[in-house]
């Protein structure tokens, strides 16, 4: 069983920068892959970004690839989110999610979610 609790959501200018953590309980988080997903209003849930348990592999969009980063401290049971000359539309409730396996891009390869951070981007 995992628990994910994410932070660092907030309002921002195009251009600027978060950073999102996700906080993980349990014995295992380091056997986790760990995924970043988003859900825009009226839209369904996109994949962001997701890292591997084991040696650290990453995975992202198309849309966030060069601006996003993903990276995960197993001793803090954290992964973070790195977010970089966001725009727009990358205004959503950010979510982050564990699974087992191989990595999956798409949400039904993760068992545990988190409740989700709001970012919001102005123009």
């Amino acid at each position: 069983q995992v628990q994910l609790v994410e932070s660092g959501g907030g309002s921002v200018q195009a251009g600027g920068s978060l950073r999102l953590s996700c906080a993980a309980s349990g014995r295992t988080f380091s056997s986790y892959n760990m995924g970043w997903f988003r859900q825009a209003p009226g839209k369904e849930r996109e994949f962001v970004a997701a890292i591997s348990w084991k040696i650290g592999i990453t995975y992202y969009a198309d849309s966030v690839k060069g601006r996003f980063t993903i990276s995960r401290d197993n001793s803090k049971n954290t992964v973070y989110l790195q977010m970089n000359s966001l725009k727009p539309e990358d205004t959503a409730v950010y979510y982050c999610a564990a699974g087992q396996g191989w990595v999956r891009v798409n949400a039904s390869g993760y068992d545990y979610w988190g409740q989700g951070t709001q970012v919001t981007v102005s123009s």
